[in-house]
């Protein structure tokens, strides 16, 4: 990602995250988000090592003091996580906290003794792993038909595929878009601000439960509001968000997740192990999306696809540009995203059709497409050229009417979970993961990304469109 749209993306997320002072890492550079002076470690012994570690090494290495070492949070949870304070939340800027920096170094001995992670940064997982597309969502006229194109087919209340997707909650007329209408679970808390104008990510749930409905129409679709803050959250608390979804409506047949992050390391989130554990042992199947940084570095949950005790339970979706041949320029990439469809310019429901809302964009400069492709990809340079810009530098105020055209690896999830649910309809058949296995084995698309060739799957309803500026 970069640096320049990996500063404005920490902004936006400390703005959501406005009691949780945040650093970005590993240390000296900028892969990721985390909460500052915190580590975690797991229930019980664990957590006493850890603890009892960090303090030892603080009192005796020069530059750090052990009188902020304390635990700051319960001693057991659902998530089988303890919040360890190390350091003064408050001490330093944006750039890497030695406190955490220190604590993991502390642990490294212990952690070659065990053979496995004992402590880990809280990083931030969202939505907003990456900002850009910053002139998306855009508006579509109620007359554009979406894309893709609702399929035909009935719902059966007792066939139907149960689908929980994970995300910012539903606008609140979304019943006004008839494909959503066997859709339900939380509503916005706020979609506009006090000007009455769209806020940041609101209206990305109901995009993706309407991206579900579109492409398997026999599906009852969950919306939960877990990542209401501008789609960002903790990674200990999401943990437990996790359980609260799973508990409050059952297990779902498939769970839809266009969120995460990056750590640096090949092993998983380590407040999503419990979480993860648990998956393992149901009949869910998690459709997981790679992330938008345009990197090779393993994204988890996704990456969960690949580690052989998950693969099973997890599949990780990456994105094709519009005409589906490419991965898109956004789209995490690598030998962890088993599957890529299409995640640039989809269009579909953003909001109910009640009532008009405005969205302002705030534009950033570039002075290329950001990863130096050839073609035009979403992030126009120096700003917008299409229909949102004015020439006078000032942020746009556009309006929304229900449809809007959105990208990200975001969309291209939803629309893999939804070609799962209508195998599982198709086929007769009532396990998620053995309808993932089939739709992959029995796939003969591919596409090319990074050179690469890859398993692709795309809608029936869904059109491909030239690539360049829209």
């Amino acid at each position: 990602m970069a640096p320049r749209r990996f500063h404005e993306q920490f902004d936006q997320i400390q703005r959501a995250l406005p009691g949780v002072p945040l650093a970005m890492g590993p240390d000296d550079s900028a892969e990721f988000i985390y909460e500052k002076g915190v580590v975690l470690a797991r229930d019980g012994e664990e957590a006493q090592v850890v603890e009892d570690t960090v303090r030892t090494h603080f009192t005796e290495a020069e530059g750090l003091t052990a009188d902020h070492v304390r635990r700051a949070g319960p001693r057991a949870n659902r998530s089988g996580i303890t919040r360890i304070q190390v350091g003064d939340p408050g001490h330093g800027d944006r750039t890497a906290d030695h406190a955490v920096a220190g604590a993991l170094r502390a642990l490294r001995t212990a952690e070659g003794r065990t053979g496995r992670r004992l402590v880990s940064r809280n990083h931030v997982v969202s939505i907003a792993v990456n900002a850009c597309p910053g002139d998306e969502p855009v508006p579509a006229p109620r007359t554009q038909q979406p894309n893709p194109a609702p399929a035909e087919g009935d719902h059966d209340p007792d066939t139907a595929v149960g689908v929980l997707v994970i995300d910012t909650g539903l606008m609140h007329d979304y019943r006004s878009y008839p494909p959503l209408a066997h859709t339900d679970g939380d509503l916005q808390i706020q979609e506009t601000d006090q000007d009455g104008v769209l806020q940041q990510y609101v209206g990305h749930g109901t995009f993706i439960a309407g991206l579900v409905a579109a492409v398997a129409p026999n599906t009852d679709v969950t919306v939960r509001g877990t990542l209401n803050d501008c789609g960002a959250i903790l990674e200990d608390e999401f943990g437990e968000k996790l359980f609260d979804a799973v508990e409050q409506g059952g297990w779902p047949d498939i769970l839809s997740l266009s969120a995460g992050t990056s750590n640096g390391r090949l092993d998983g989130l380590l407040g999503l192990d419990a979480f993860l554990r648990a998956l393992r042992e149901q009949r869910t199947l998690l459709v997981a999306a790679a992330g938008n940084n345009a990197s090779a570095t393993p994204f988890w949950p996704a990456a969960y696809a690949t580690l052989p005790e998950y693969a099973d339970a997890v599949l990780s979706v990456g994105a094709l540009r519009a005409d589906g041949a490419f991965g898109a320029c956004f789209s995490n990439h690598g030998p962890w995203v088993r599957v890529y469809a299409p995640g640039e310019r989809l269009t579909g429901a953003l909001t109910g059709f009640d009532t008009p809302v405005p969205y302002v964009y705030q534009h950033s400069t570039y002075d290329a497409c950001r990863y130096g492709f050839g073609y035009a990809c979403t992030c126009r340079s120096p700003r917008h050229t299409g229909v949102l810009s004015d020439g006078s530098g000032k942020p746009d105020q556009v309006m929304f009417e229900g449809f809007a055209a959105w990208s990200g690896t975001s969309f291209a999830t939803p629309l893999v979970a939804g070609l799962v649910a209508a195998h599982m309809t198709a086929n007769k058949e009532t396990d998620p993961r053995a309808a993932a296995r089939q739709l992959l084995e029995g796939n003969t698309e591919f596409a090319e990304v990074r050179g690469a060739h890859v398993p692709a799957l795309r809608p029936a309803g869904w059109r491909p469109a030239p690539v360049g500026p829209s």
